[in-house]
């Protein structure tokens, strides 16, 4: 056997890839007992009073070379995960972090096989799909102050999008339990996550204690897709504006993704009009 040395050593098989995962699960076990970071953990059944953004998404996609198995999989695996983190209470100075609010997708707690991306690859995998419901709660807080602190991303183009084009609508990654998602409460008052399944969508609400005197939106700018050798990528930037509420003025403009997504797709259903040559 010739030995590739630009090869890693997780791709070698599957058994180096099982010891590299465990190696980075036990890597932040070890990170989080050094930091000592002070987690929420307070779930409540009561609402708090002021919804600070929301957003709803289908929850199964359908089109050519889509698994309609691993899309209802999916589904089922958010619903179980929803269970973990609705209601849950931010209070200031605390972080949210994903991992550590709903614990490890094992099918010992119902979770089925859904679409993950191994080595830029969509696979089946336990879990697969959770994706969908962080980067639904990544929307609620980029449409607010809090500060996110840990964010990993994969490809926004898994799927032909569903009618009108929402930037951020995909493309936050998490695996168990080194790739997380975490944002903390940086304000002076409670915040609130709800997140919960019905009539086949995906709901989300941020919410706080009062109003805050800022609104958020997304803008994206540029957006077409790009052929680069034999492949196509999704190609973006997308920025976020703070306008004060009482006098309607753009007080900044940060840009939060720089998007280069290989599109996990079939071809043909990219529209004609948005490809550019390079």
């Amino acid at each position: 056997m010739l030995w590739n040395k630009n090869k890693l050593f997780c791709d070698i098989n599957p058994t180096c890839y099982a010891i590299s995962r465990q190696k980075e699960i036990c890597k932040r076990h070890i990170k989080n007992l050094i930091k000592k970071e002070n987690y929420a953990k307070t779930t409540k059944t009561e609402k708090l009073s002021t919804v600070v953004s929301s957003y709803s998404s289908n929850l199964i996609k359908r089109g050519k070379g889509i698994n309609v198995e691993l899309q209802e999989n999916k589904a089922v695996n958010i619903e179980i995960a929803c269970r973990k983190i609705n209601g849950i209470v931010i209070h200031p100075g605390e972080v949210f972090s994903f991992w550590r609010t709903v614990g490890k997708a094992t099918k010992q707690k119902g979770y089925k096989d859904g679409r993950v991306i191994i080595s830029n690859k969509l696979r089946p995998g336990t879990g697969g799909g959770l994706c969908n419901l962080v980067n639904t709660i990544h929307l609620l807080v980029l449409h607010s102050p809090l500060q996110v602190v840990e964010f990993h991303s994969h490809s926004d183009a898994l799927a032909p999008d569903e009618g009108q084009r929402i930037p951020f609508s995909s493309g936050t990654s998490v695996y168990y339990n080194y790739i997380d998602y975490r944002f903390k409460n940086n304000t002076e008052q409670n915040i609130q996550i709800l997140v919960w399944c019905e009539n086949g969508k995906l709901y989300g609400e941020l919410r706080s204690e009062r109003e805050f005197p800022f609104r958020y939106e997304l803008t994206e700018e540029d957006h077409h897709f790009r052929k680069e050798k034999d492949k196509y990528y999704r190609v973006s930037k997308i920025y976020k504006n703070t306008i004060d509420k009482s006098s309607g003025a753009l007080l900044e403009t940060r840009l939060v993704r720089d998007n280069h997504s290989e599109v996990m797709y079939d071809y043909s259903q990219i529209p004609k009009d948005m490809i550019r040559e390079c």
